[in-house]
C-alpha cells in the first residue's frame, strides 16, 4: 500500500481517482487547493498527483515549494499542452506530465509505473556501495543521497540526484539520452528522453552557481553525456 496525495480542485475527478486508488489498496490524501496541498505534502506521501491550475497556489508554485523536502514522484495534471509548460514542470522537479482529458486507465497505469520505479530505486540504493565518492571539491554521499561542493549542499531534485549518481558511479563512461532515461525513469517510464537534456541543464546550472570553474558533466556531441575524471 502506498500513500498518494491528490491536489486538484476538480472534485468529481478527485472522487473518481480516490475510489479507484483505494480499491487498489492505496491510502489517499486530498487537497482541493495548492495551500492545503503544501501542508499535506509534509506527511511524506509516496506519490503526488498535482494539478497546475488551482486556487491559492498553482501546481508549479506547489512543486517549487515542496520539492527540496519531498522526494517522491510528482505527476502534473493539466489542460495545458504546450511544450513550454511541460518543460517548466519537469524543470521544477516533476516526474511526469499528463494532459487533460485523459483516460482513467492511463493515469492509473502511470501512477503504478512511477510507484514501481520508486521501489526499484530504493532497492538499488540499499545495496552495499561506497558511501561517499569524491571528485575534487564535490562529494557525493550515496547513503544520504546528497551532493556537496565545498561543503555546500546542492539542492538537487530526486531525478536530478539519480542522474548525477548514475553518471558519477561510471566515471568516464558515455551514456546516451536513451540509456539515462531508461536507467533513471525505468522501462515503465512514460515520457520523452529529451527530458534528460533539460534535467542535465538544470544540474549544470546548480553546479556552476557554486563551482563555475569545474565541468563535472561533459556533452559528447551526437552520443550523450559523461562524468569527467578530476
Amino acid at each position: 500500500m502506498s500513500k498518494i496525495l491528490i491536489v486538484d480542485d476538480e472534485k468529481d475527478l478527485v472522487s473518481l481517482l480516490e475510489k479507484k486508488l483505494k480499491a487498489k489498496g492505496h491510502e489517499v490524501l486530498i487537497a482541493y487547493d495548492g495551500k492545503t496541498g503544501i501542508e499535506l505534502a509534509k506527511e511524506m506521501p509516496d506519490l503526488i498527483i498535482l494539478d497546475i491550475m488551482m486556487p491559492e497556489a498553482d501546481g508549479f508554485e506547489v512543486c517549487r515549494t515542496i520539492r527540496n523536502d519531498v522526494f517522491c514522484p510528482i505527476l502534473f495534471l493539466s489542460a495545458r499542452q504546450s511544450e513550454a509548460d511541460k518543460i517548466k514542470g519537469f524543470n521544477l522537479g516533476g516526474d511526469d506530465y499528463i494532459t487533460k482529458p485523459f483516460g482513467l486507465r492511463e493515469i492509473i497505469a502511470k501512477i503504478e509505473a512511477n510507484l514501481r520505479r520508486e521501489e526499484r530505486s530504493q532497492y538499488i540504493n540499499s545495496e552495499n556501495m561506497r558511501p561517499k565518492l569524491h571528485f575534487g571539491k564535490l562529494t557525493l554521499n550515496i547513503k544520504e543521497r546528497t551532493v556537496k561542493i565545498e561543503n555546500k549542499v546542492i539542492p538537487l531534485t530526486k531525478i536530478e540526484y539519480e542522474i548525477v549518481e548514475l553518471l558519477a558511479l561510471h566515471v568516464g563512461q558515455v551514456f546516451t539520452r536513451e540509456q539515462i532515461y531508461e536507467k533513471v525513469w525505468g522501462y515503465d517510464g512514460i515520457g520523452d528522453n529529451t527530458t534528460v537534456v533539460e534535467r542535465i541543464k538544470k544540474i549544470r546550472a546548480k553546479f556552476f552557481a557554486v563551482s563555475p570553474d569545474v565541468q563535472y558533466i561533459s556533452t559528447i556531441w551526437g552520443i550523450g553525456y559523461r562524468w569527467n575524471k578530476l
